[in-house]
């Protein structure tokens, strides 16, 4: 059997091998504390999944959706801009569902990047930026996020000869895994930019509703020229704990919209009505689930930060996302250290290389792990660093 080159070239995905060793200490009989993956514990909003439970109930929503959605879920999601952004959105030519926003994320660089194209992709960043552009024939040009720079790329840094072949530019604020944030200033920049140099933007935004402290992040789509050059893509996953049920929007630039909404009709055929109408229900509903949640996460931020910063993980509390991201200590590369924790106190969390090159020295932990849990996988931290300082005697 011969394989794709496409498919041959890909490298397994970071989570898949996080939970292949996770797997294997729990066939030991082992108990494992996971810190590694943003998938929020608290459930899906009562309100919510009474509407799913009452749609699912209709015969009308056993049967094939449209690929573009329904027209109600589709004007949920420009009301729902409106009153967040203050941006307004033609429901039928700038708004698109999508079955999670991985989803649109993965299949858009087909729409813009051809054999030899460019993407300029963050470094580090989610995987499925470069993924979907070796998927899609081109080439990734990695723009390295440092913390001296704000954890914000350099545009005027990259070469003349690779903005000729770049086609299509990444930006992902409130930032994975870094849980850096962007102004406006910074996304006016992003625009300009773009206009120069002839590219389109593709923001991931899927963590604004997810802040702390008081801090209420802006939208891509705010900045001044945005929607002649841009989508933004968001999900409901994290805003309302709705991972599982896999829905999620691109907003924006109707002939990218329409580009995307083409190549999806090809290769899926919509999201299931009854998660559509539940859709509807939790950006029109009551909002105070939002709050509510990031309380808890600010909480679980807060313990987390002291016990590491008391153990030798140097991180700041991050403002917004749902992850922290630490120095991993003296001696250690972000490998190691990922492999020590889980093989010593039972703790995974994500090595900061599974997200890049520039990822190196860095650890990535995510708030969403039960507060029972949260509190035992803190414990086995403090544990790990006693362990540390006797080794070192």
């Amino acid at each position: 059997m011969r394989l794709a080159k496409r498919v041959e070239k890909l490298p397994p995905y970071l989570f898949v091998e996080i939970s292949r060793k996770i797997a294997e200490k729990k066939a030991k009989g082992e108990e494992v504390i996971s810190f590694a993956i943003g998938d929020p514990d608290i459930p899906t909003p009562q309100h919510i999944v009474d509407r799913l439970c009452e749609a699912a109930r209709d015969p009308v929503n056993h049967r094939y959706p449209e690929s573009e959605s329904l027209p109600e879920l589709r004007r949920a999601v420009a009301d729902w801009y409106k009153r967040r952004f203050d941006i307004s959105f033609d429901p039928d030519k700038e708004v698109l569902p999508l079955i999670g926003s991985k989803e649109g994320i993965g299949h858009i660089s087909f729409c813009f990047i051809g054999n030899g194209d460019i993407a300029l992709v963050p470094d580090p960043g989610y995987p499925v930026y470069s993924v979907s552009t070796m998927l899609a024939d081109g080439e990734p040009y990695y723009l390295p996020l440092k913390e001296e720079n704000n954890w914000l790329p350099d545009l005027d840094s990259v070469p003349q000869n690779v903005l000729e072949r770049a086609r299509l530019l990444w930006i992902n604020y409130p930032n994975n895994p870094t849980a850096a944030v962007a102004d406006l200033e910074f996304f006016n920049r992003v625009v300009k930019f773009a206009k120069q140099h002839d590219l389109v933007v593709c923001h991931d935004g899927p963590y604004t509703e997810v802040a702390y402290d008081g801090y209420q992040p802006v939208s891509f789509m705010q900045a001044e020229g945005a929607r002649d050059i841009g989508v933004e893509f968001h999900s409901l996953s994290k805003s309302y704990n709705m991972t599982g049920w896999r829905i999620g929007m691109a907003v924006g630039n109707a002939t990218m919209i329409n580009a995307l909404m083409r190549l999806k009709s090809n290769l899926d055929s919509g999201i299931p009505q009854a998660i559509q109408y539940a859709a509807i229900e939790a950006l029109s509903g009551p909002q105070d689930c939002i709050q509510e949640h990031n309380a808890i996460y600010q909480r679980r931020r807060d313990l987390i930060i002291e016990v590491l910063n008391e153990i030798g993980l140097e991180a700041e509390p991050p403002k917004a996302s749902l992850y922290i991201w630490a120095k991993v200590p003296e001696g250690y590369n972000s490998m190691d250290l990922t492999a020590d924790l889980l093989e010593q106190v039972g703790v995974a969390v994500t090595p900061g290389i599974g997200y890049g090159k520039q990822g190196e020295g860095y650890v990535r932990l995510s708030l969403t792990i039960p507060d029972a849990a949260l509190v035992k996988g803190l414990s086995r931290l403090s544990g790990w660093s006693n362990t540390r300082r006797r080794v070192a005697k």
